[in-house]
């Protein structure tokens, strides 16, 4: 089968695909035939240099982590899925989802997908989804009638959290590019932003939850703009936000907060996406794709996501 791998880190030009054997399920595994990947923060990342750090010999790595499919084989030891049953998830200490198959843990992070999405949107769920849900929710407590900024709202993980901050009955402002607006104005927000033409820190306006998706601002940049208990929430905590979030957990009723949440355990990640199907399935949240690339064109995907302003999720077609 084809399978996506790089032999060191780099730009997008050091991916290759090649071919490797299809891979045999475990008594305790299904054997996805995959329709879908995602290019994410996670997969870019992973792919890129780590500074100066030598690598040592260099090895085949594989690359993807969240796919969507239909299960093809299944271990004798699994009651949960069968032969058919189109399915998504992934997990970021899972790679390999580049491919054409991929197994995958029964009790890992792997759900039935909604039937009123395609297989290209509903690979976009697994990590803005288990994103989005637990910083909003359980990290930031969202409650009705609170102010809302998500900032890289027409991202992958932005699109996600305004739907959700809408469900849960704040008010949403978006912040993302000129070629985003359009489509962030779509998803019902309050106020677009566009971060070319405007300051969001300087226009006067406090809110409750900063939501930082792409980690492109900091909390010495957001926190006049909090209210006095307002949270700022960030995915990747950058070294001159590590003291300040240690800070105001003593002194300040602002906070600035990191969680790791995709280090969560799978039970925990399966429960959040059993709630986000349930929103779909309820038209609540509606995913967003911005292009769609084959399997062959994988470099300029991830050069395409590194480099435009996102307006919406970018899907990896192996069909």
């Amino acid at each position: 089968m084809k399978a996506v791998v790089c032999y060191r880190r780099g730009s997008p030009e050091v991916m290759e695909i090649i071919e490797v054997d299809k891979p045999v399920p475990r008594s305790n595994e299904v054997l996805v035939k995959i329709h879908a990947s995602a290019v994410t923060a996670v997969d870019t990342s992973y792919r890129r240099p780590v500074g100066n750090i030598s690598e040592g010999k260099p090895r085949p790595r594989r690359l993807g982590y969240y796919l969507t499919g239909e299960v093809e084989e299944v271990g004798r030891e699994v009651k949960k899925f069968k032969r058919g049953d189109s399915v998504y998830g992934g997990d970021v200490l899972s790679p390999g989802a580049y491919a054409e198959y991929k197994c995958l843990k029964e009790n890992g992070i792997l759900v039935r997908k909604p039937e009123n999405i395609s297989y290209e949107e509903a690979v976009t769920i697994p990590y803005a989804g288990c994103t989005a849900l637990p910083f909003l929710r359980t990290i930031g407590r969202i409650k009705k009638g609170q102010k809302v900024l998500v900032i890289g709202a027409s991202g992958g993980i932005g699109i996600i959290a305004i739907q959700l901050a809408r469900y849960f009955g704040a008010e949403v402002t978006g912040v993302c590019s000129t070629a985003g607006v359009e489509m962030v104005k779509s998803l019902g927000v309050t106020e677009v932003i566009d971060y070319s033409q405007v300051d969001f820190t300087r226009n006067g306006k406090t809110y409750d939850i900063i939501f930082d998706t792409p980690a492109r601002s900091s909390f010495s940049r957001c926190k006049n703009s909090l209210t006095k208990n307002g949270k700022y929430l960030t995915t990747i905590p950058w070294p001159k936000d590590l003291l300040q979030m240690f800070w105001t957990l003593v002194l300040s009723r602002k906070k600035a907060i990191f969680a790791p949440m995709g280090l969560r355990p799978s039970f925990s990640k399966r429960k959040d996406l059993a709630f986000l199907n349930e929103l779909i399935e309820n038209g609540h949240i509606k995913p967003i794709v911005d292009r769609i690339y084959p399997l062959e064109q994988i470099v300029e995907a991830h050069r395409y996501a590194e480099n435009e302003p996102k307006r919406g999720n970018i899907v990896i077609s192996m069909v």
